[in-house]
């Protein structure tokens, strides 16, 4: 089926798929040739334009100022399905539910810090994750940190990851390792 627009020009499609390996897809396309969405034949849906996006950081180790909020940097990209991660942040390319996850290791704890925090900064809402240091009696050299949300997000919206310390020296840093630093996020709904 083929949707055209009032000029004659084909807006959107609905197909479906023959042959062995593909039999019995459906596939919708928008702009006329570009798929947006493919349901197979097992129902599996798959959606190529999902905004969805996977960075890390394979560089040397960040640090930060104490008593400062310092934007986490990126520069490796696992993935960014529809290219909405740019600049160390995502940007929303429409209104949406969207989930956001970063998860990152602090080496160099300070002793003389009274707390450190992780934040997912969104232009609505800033989503914090706390670690007071007199819970560890400064026997900790390092600690791990996760923090995973659901955020309402407008169409341009941005997402950004954010590292602080309260008190202390500035000593403590980022542990750049792939397996240890990485920012995450999609479209839920």
């Amino acid at each position: 089926m083929q949707f055209h627009n009032g000029g004659g020009t084909e807006i959107a499609q609905i197909a479906i798929e023959e042959g062995a390996s593909n039999e019995g897809q459906l596939i919708f396309k928008t702009g006329g040739t570009t798929t947006a969405m493919t349901i197979n034949k097992d129902g599996h849906i798959t959606k190529p334009l999902q905004p969805a996006f996977s960075v890390t950081n394979t560089g040397s180790a960040q640090s930060w100022n104490a008593g400062t909020t310092t934007q986490v940097t990126f520069d490796s990209e696992r993935f960014d399905v529809n290219g909405d991660f740019g600049s160390n942040q995502f940007t929303a390319p429409v209104d949406g539910k969207y989930y956001l996850s970063i998860n990152m290791a602090f080496q160099n704890l300070d002793t003389g810090a009274t707390s450190y925090l992780i934040d997912i900064f969104t232009s609505n809402r800033r989503y914090l994750k706390f670690l007071h240091m007199g819970l560890y009696g400064g026997s900790d050299n390092s600690h791990g940190f996760s923090l995973s949300i659901l955020a309402d997000m407008d169409a341009n919206d941005i997402a950004k990851a954010q590292v602080a310390q309260n008190g202390g020296s500035n000593q403590t840093s980022l542990n750049n390792d792939a397996e240890f630093l990485h920012f995450t996020g999609f479209l839920v709904c």
